[in-house]
Formats: C-alpha cells, structure tokens, sequence
C-alpha cells in the first residue's frame, strides 16, 4: 500500500492539490481488500518497482442497465512516462470493461491538464460536455473501447 499512496501523494502534488490529500495505507487497503471493496486497481511495473497505477470502481447506469467503470486515478511516474504504461494501464481497463459488458468506461480530466487532454484524444475517447460538479467527463463507449487499442499484453498486474 505505500507504494500506491505515495504516487496518490505524486498525483495530488501535479493537480496541486495535495493539501487535500487524507488517505493512509490503512484506508487503502481497507477500499482494496476489505469485505465489500470499494476501489480496485491496477498497476504498471518495471523491473518490479511499480511505476503506475489506475485505480478505478464500478459504476451503473439505471437508463441502460449495463455495468460500467470509472477511473479514479491514472497515473504514471514522470521518468516513465512516453513508453506506453498509461495507455496500457487504460488498454486493461477497456479489455476488463469489454470482458464484463461494460457500457463505458469513464474518467474525468482537470481542463488545464494539457497532456492529460491529449493523451486521451489521441486514444480516441471523448469529453462528455458534463461539468458540473466535477471537471468534464471523457468516456470511450462500449463501440470504441477496442479501436485505441491494439491488443498488445500490458505491462500490469492486477493487485484486485
């Protein structure tokens, strides 16, 4: 777990906000492990250190009645970004949402994240035009989870 909440530390540090930061090892793995987990993950390794992670739950969508995810946090460490982790830590997710009939697979973007923005264009997802409350909505739809994506084995390991 500390790995995990550091890079939730390194996260909060770029989207300058880690005063706002209260999470511990304990609560963590309390989300990820504990009887009803409330958050799930995935992470990146390079020569098993862990250099990203995607943390992400289940959503629901009462109109369609599919399951779908939301990614919480995606994340890759700045000494190794550009070597294809982040669109492989996504590449799992879409594979998961395809593998459990997801609707759509949705995370939402901070408007002055420059690289975020571009990364997820150039994979293909799209900003929902949904602000309020949170920073607009980016999804890649149950017919586009496939096409970013050209079925290459991420470097991830699920942790749960």
């Amino acid at each position: 777990m500390p790995v995990l909440v550091e890079l939730i530390g390194e996260l909060a540090e770029y989207e300058r906000a880690h005063d706002e930061v209260e999470i511990d090892d304990m609560m963590l793995e309390r989300a990820l492990f504990g009887p009803e987990p409330s958050v799930f993950a995935r992470v990146a390794t390079v020569d098993d250190l862990i250099v990203g992670m995607a943390l992400y739950y289940r959503s629901f969508s009462t109109w369609t009645g599919r399951p779908g995810i939301y990614l919480e946090d995606l994340y890759v460490r700045p000494a190794h970004r550009g070597l294809g982790i982040g669109r492989a830590l996504l590449a799992s997710l879409a594979r998961l949402a395809l593998d459990e009939d997801c609707r759509r697979l949705e995370w939402s973007v901070l408007d002055w994240n420059q690289p975020a923005i571009a990364f997820y264009q150039s994979i293909g997802a799209v900003a929902t035009g949904r602000v309020d409350p949170v920073p607009p909505c980016w999804v890649c739809a149950s017919g586009t989870l496939r096409a970013p994506f050209d079925g290459r084995e991420p470097p991830t390991r699920h942790v749960h």
